[in-house]
């Protein structure tokens, strides 16, 4: 998998500063004299609502890779435009990242960006690359803890599906397959448990086997397709909406 886009969207690399008007200088009054007149003070204007930015960190499934056209139909974009009107969106995925690549190659503009929202799926290319769970624990760990400690945001992380019906899997030994995909979920909430209200664990395996059909996966037997990318965006919208942030 290559590295397809990252959205120098526009989400993200605005940020909006508070205006501050300048104190008015008190008027010089010539002495003596009977009465004095002053300026009333100028009135300060309202600060500029600082907007609600979604920053999102994954690999190619992040990025859209499968979908008709990325820039819209990856989950993340589809989510985005359930969010909050006038929200500021990037898509910073990598086709290819591993957990650990993402901590030196997407966390430092994220942190940057300071964003409310940030999603991260990173599992499936560290799966494939025979990552061992506690190792990934390690490596997901190195994204999500300078996330907490250095921004505001609210933390989604998505979990493996269930990948034994997906085509590219077929000649893997399934009950191996299931084993290091229920390591890696529960590497995930262990993490999550960690952070309680900041990092929330996105539940993407239960239910998931059924779902997967030639309409929900690409022509490459692996990535999702514009229809599976919506179910995604589905359950990472309900898990938001959960946690109490607006979903339209």
């Amino acid at each position: 998998m290559r590295a397809l886009l990252v959205f120098a969207l526009v989400l993200v690399s605005c940020g909006s500063a508070a205006a501050t008007a300048a104190t008015p200088t008190p008027r010089r009054t010539p002495a003596p004299t009977l009465s004095v007149t002053t300026s009333a003070p100028t009135a300060s204007p309202s600060p500029t609502p600082k907007a609600f930015r979604y920053v999102a960190i994954g690999a190619s499934d992040t990025v859209g890779v499968g979908a008709s056209d990325p820039r819209t139909g990856s989950w993340p974009a589809r989510l985005a435009a359930r969010l909050p009107a006038g929200t500021d969106y990037m898509n910073l995925g990598m086709s290819g990242s591993l957990a650990a690549q993402a901590a030196r190659e997407q966390l430092p503009t994220a942190l940057g960006l300071q964003p409310q929202l940030v999603t991260v799926w990173l599992a499936v290319n560290d799966l494939n690359a025979s990552v061992s769970a506690s190792d990934y624990a390690i490596a997901l760990r190195s994204v999500i803890e300078p996330l907490v400690s250095r921004s505001e945001a609210r933390i989604f992380v998505g979990t493996v599906p269930d990948l034994r019906s997906v085509p590219a899997y077929a000649g893997t030994d399934q009950a191996a397959l299931l084993a290091r995909i229920t390591a890696y979920n529960a590497a995930i909430g262990a993490l999550a448990a960690t952070f309680p209200g900041r990092v929330i664990a996105v539940d993407l395996f239960t239910g998931s086997g059924p779902l997967v059909s030639t309409i929900t996966v690409s022509a490459d037997g692996f990535h999702p397709s514009d229809a599976g990318y919506a179910l995604i965006a589905d359950r990472f919208a309900k898990a938001i909406a959960d946690a109490g942030i607006a979903i339209r």
